[in-house]
């Protein structure tokens, strides 16, 4: 896996595709936070990150400063929020989850973002934190046969998979739609909602194996 090649992959609900249109994928605490938003996460994991110190060389952050990715569709907590289960506010049909895609390279290529990495779930003590100074070692310290694979738990399967299949990249900043290379989406009928909101066309993939 080239590093120039790597997309990270944030879902979100498609109610706040149109704010994401207009300002990019924002931060909580921005100044151009949505109001309105739709959250579709674990929200005792959402108020965990709020306060999760940790120290990556000698800086010490919060979590929740942090807008974080994946490396990959079709993660553990996508099932829990197709199908309920922890602290998920209400199941979301997968025709409502929507895929934001950005390219590593243009983050990268911004100057002055603060960015850290993870080869696991980032509330996992198991999870060991990168940053810049390992971007280069990225693609050799994510798991990818991990990140791609369908199945992860059951018998036969390695317990630490579902962990590193949920590795994360951290984002300092707000992330503007010039780094947003495509949109993943369940069928037709919710790309055509997409365009309808503004996607371009030629942004959106229906990809419904992504999806529980």
């Amino acid at each position: 896996m080239e590093l120039t090649n790597i997309k990270l992959y944030r879902m979100t609900h498609i109610k706040n595709i149109p704010h994401i249109l207009r300002y990019g994928l924002t931060h909580k605490n921005s100044d151009f936070h949505d109001p309105n938003f739709v959250a579709i996460g674990d929200s005792s994991l959402i108020d965990y990150r709020s306060t999760k110190k940790v120290n990556i060389g000698g800086n010490v952050i919060t979590l929740g400063d942090f807008i974080p990715f994946y490396f990959g569709a079709r993660m553990p907590m996508l099932y829990v929020i197709q199908h309920g289960g922890n602290f998920v506010p209400s199941v979301v049909s997968p025709r409502n989850i929507i895929y934001v895609v950005v390219s590593l390279k243009s983050i990268l290529d911004d100057p002055g973002v603060i960015y850290y990495f993870t080869d696991g779930h980032a509330t996992d003590v198991l999870t060991t934190f990168y940053d810049q100074n390992n971007i280069k070692e990225l693609p050799s310290i994510i798991d990818w046969e991990s990140v791609r694979t369908r199945q992860w738990s059951g018998d036969g399967i390695d317990t630490d998979v579902k962990r590193k299949k949920q590795a994360e990249f951290l984002v300092g900043k707000d992330i503007s739609m010039e780094h947003v290379v495509g949109f993943g989406c369940y069928n037709n009928e919710v790309k055509d909602q997409l365009t309808s909101m503004g996607v371009d066309v030629s942004l959106i993939k229906v990809i419904p194996d992504s999806y529980y």
